[in-house]
């Protein structure tokens, strides 16, 4: 079928149009944009939209990637202002006086339950943090050095409790009904970073344990599921596992109503 470039009537074949009479050949030769598309040209103009498509969905992507690592680089390095806790200037000497009831009760081989409220366990943690900034650290010998295998290796790459303790700045927590929140500012390769976390204590098989519900790192939110990986890895890896291994005396710890309780068995004497 052949269609007339002029009035668009449609005939099976001829030099000219059986209606307006042009002749083909001449009128498109005057006018040749009149001349219908040929299959080629269809093929490349629409390969031509798809490579410009692609282009347009290559640079969203690429910049939409830059965006989000440049903010979350800022979210990590901006860190999050410490928690509001609560202060007391004679929490000292409360928790010294139930250090030595709890001693007294264990010398004697009877049950203690420790309670500690949130100003005292401040306090408790920020003297223990001034005694190891004194602390000088202890100088490593060639004698003294564990010969290391590949596995540790491979292992060290996990960070111990002694590298995260070393780093820190300053440690917070709140309790409040049964949860606690910690903060933790520590010092990354010269730079302050802050890491706040939001679960419960407990004590299973004579360990330590600690389950994560939030977190934040900086001011950049945790995933659920990279958060409480991590958490496992730090309490269950085999450079920190004993690390976290309660004292045989102790059959339970958790925090219950904005307070940190601490169980003691009864010693049979």
């Amino acid at each position: 079928m052949i269609t007339c470039p002029k009035c668009g009537f449609e005939q099976e074949d001829g030099k000219e149009c059986r209606r307006c009479g042009i002749i083909f050949d001449r009128y498109l030769s005057k006018h040749p944009a009149a001349a219908p598309p040929s299959p080629n040209t269809s093929v490349e103009e629409s390969t031509a939209g798809s490579r410009s498509l692609f282009k347009v969905i290559y640079r969203i992507v690429t910049w939409a990637t830059l965006v989000v690592g440049v903010i979350t680089l800022v979210l990590v390095l901006r860190q999050a202002p410490p928690p509001k806790v609560a202060t007391d200037p004679r929490a000292a000497v409360r928790v010294q006086a139930k250090m030595n009831d709890l001693q007294r009760d264990l010398q004697a081989g009877h049950a203690h339950s420790l309670q500690l409220e949130e100003a005292e366990v401040n306090s408790w943690i920020d003297s223990n943090l001034a005694l190891a900034r004194e602390s000088p650290p202890q100088p490593a010998t060639a004698a003294a050095a564990p010969k290391t295998t590949p596995a540790d290796q491979s292992a060290s790459s996990e960070p111990t409790v002694q590298e995260v303790q070393s780093s820190m700045k300053d440690v917070k927590l709140n309790l409040k009904d049964d949860l606690v929140s910690a903060y933790v500012l520590f010092n990354f390769r010269g730079k302050d970073l802050s890491l706040s976390l939001d679960g419960r204590l407990r004590a299973e098989n004579g360990y330590l344990r600690f389950e994560p519900v939030s977190g934040k790192f900086g001011s950049l939110p945790l995933p659920q599921s990279a958060l409480s990986q991590a958490v496992e890895r730090l309490f269950t890896s085999p450079e920190n596992r004993e690390k976290f291994k309660l004292p045989p005396e102790i059959s339970d710890i958790h925090v219950e109503n904005g307070k940190l309780v601490v169980s003691y068995r009864e010693s049979s004497r």
